[in-house]
């Protein structure tokens, strides 16, 4: 289903990225500059700089969020080459063939090709990190998009072994007992050096991947590290904190609330997302589905003037319906993806937002192929933000971000949330936990 819609939000050209001014102007060497006599019919289909920064253009043109006109997006791309030569530039009407024209005037003024390389990247990677939301959109290299999707993999560089000081094949028994030497070690209570909260951290987040044998399979196997922290808070309330999403997360809470199920009989939740950065979010169709239903219309991204319905693909989970009371934690560093998922849950009256207003980081990215590569030996891509986050009464989550029910900082949040539960155990918990 799809929805014609504007916003305000949109396309704007500001003093073109003064952020981004240290610019290559001064590494490029220019001949005495002189109108080229080249018109678009004679130009060489073989310049592989040109068709580079031309399909560009048709890739924002066709991909970008917003529906973006070719006089701003042009007016976009001259300023860019006027803040990397240092020198004004003219057009004579705003179009993609006056566009092209500018582009061949400038790089047969520059006097190499590693040059014209530089030019070419850098006038592309300005005019993208200049679409609104400012600096979010880019040109990526290959180490780029290998470090996106290794984060979204969630792989992590730390070396849990290391960390616990065990070996490879260190049993349950050898890393708890290592653990709690650590955990004594790097107590904040008696080691008052700097980084004994964050050797402490690492200390249990290594014992919680080491010891559950799927999740050490995963790091083991390919690095990825785990999503979730939980525990017990009391023999009633069951603490889920999801610190992000990653293509195991779903697997993960599946696990971890069967787990739970058949060691403890909990009949609240405390689900934490708090400080989640977000994450894989082709997978919330799939997560939300234990929450709200199966075949329930979740959340909704807009793309050029469409509003677009994602449906849940997956149903309850038994391990989960217990749960009658839910508090649902957010603070403002919670972003992307898992504002995405306070939404779908305040929609539904799944749990009781509490907390303070999400960061409002609503959009959504996507790598874009290009056919057309300035070197064999380095290839690039476009990073581009593709779609606009939703919120539970549509309106965009970027820069507004997602409203708590209850509000901590109130006065009286405490009493909000005892009216809605009258479970003071819960409250109780939900004090000490956000605290």
């Amino acid at each position: 289903m799809k929805e014609r819609q504007k916003f305000i939000l949109g396309f704007k050209i500001v003093g073109l990225l003064l952020f981004f001014s240290a610019g290559i102007g001064a590494g490029l060497l220019f001949a005495n500059k002189t109108k080229s006599e080249n018109s678009v019919s004679n130009l060489k289909p073989e310049d592989k700089y040109i068709a580079f920064i031309l399909e560009g253009y048709d890739l924002i043109k066709e991909n970008y969020w917003n529906v973006v006109s070719d006089k701003d997006l042009i007016d976009s791309y001259v300023l860019a080459v006027e803040k990397i030569i240092g020198q004004p530039q003219q057009i004579k009407t705003p179009d993609k063939e006056n566009l092209e024209r500018l582009v061949d005037d400038v790089l047969n003024q520059i006097d190499s090709e590693e040059n014209k390389k530089e030019f070419s990247a850098r006038l592309t990677d300005m005019v993208l990190a200049n679409l609104e939301p400012f600096g979010r959109s880019r040109l990526y290299t290959q180490k780029d998009e290998k470090d996106l999707t290794a984060n979204v993999k969630n792989v992590t560089e730390t070396d849990y072994y290391e960390v616990l000081g065990i070996s490879k094949d260190a049993d349950e028994e050898e890393i708890d007992k290592a653990y709690q030497e650590k955990a004594k070690e790097w107590d904040p209570e008696t080691n008052d050096s700097p980084e004994a909260e964050e050797k402490l951290v690492q200390a249990n987040q290594a014992k919680k991947v080491l010891t559950d044998n799927v999740s050490r399979n995963l790091y083991d196997e390919s690095g990825i590290d785990s999503t979730i922290d939980y525990r017990l808070v009391d023999p009633d309330i069951f603490y889920i904190h999801l610190k992000k999403f990653s293509p195991t997360t779903f697997d993960e809470l599946k696990r971890i609330t069967e787990k739970i199920d058949k060691e403890a009989d909990p009949t609240s939740l405390i689900f934490d997302l708090r400080d989640n950065i977000g994450g894989a979010i082709d997978g919330l169709p799939y997560f939300l589905g234990p929450f709200i239903g199966p075949d329930q219309y979740a959340y909704q991204f807009f793309h050029q003037g469409e509003k677009e319905d994602y449906k849940t693909r997956t149903g309850w989970l038994p391990s989960l319906v217990r749960y009658k009371k839910v508090a649902v934690l957010i603070n403002e560093n919670t972003q992307s993806s898992a504002e995405v998922m306070a939404a779908v849950l305040k929609k539904y009256n799944v749990g009781i937002l509490v907390g303070t207003t999400t960061k409002g980081w609503g959009t959504v990215e996507k790598v874009f192929q290009m056919e057309n590569q300035l070197d064999e030996s380095e290839k690039h891509s476009i990073f581009l933000v593709h779609r606009l986050t939703l919120r539970e009464d549509g309106q965009p989550i970027e820069g507004t971000g997602v409203d708590p029910v209850i509000d901590i900082k109130s006065s009286n949040w405490e009493k909000q949330l005892l009216d809605y539960f009258n479970y003071q155990g819960l409250v109780s918990a939900v004090k000490q936990v956000y605290n």
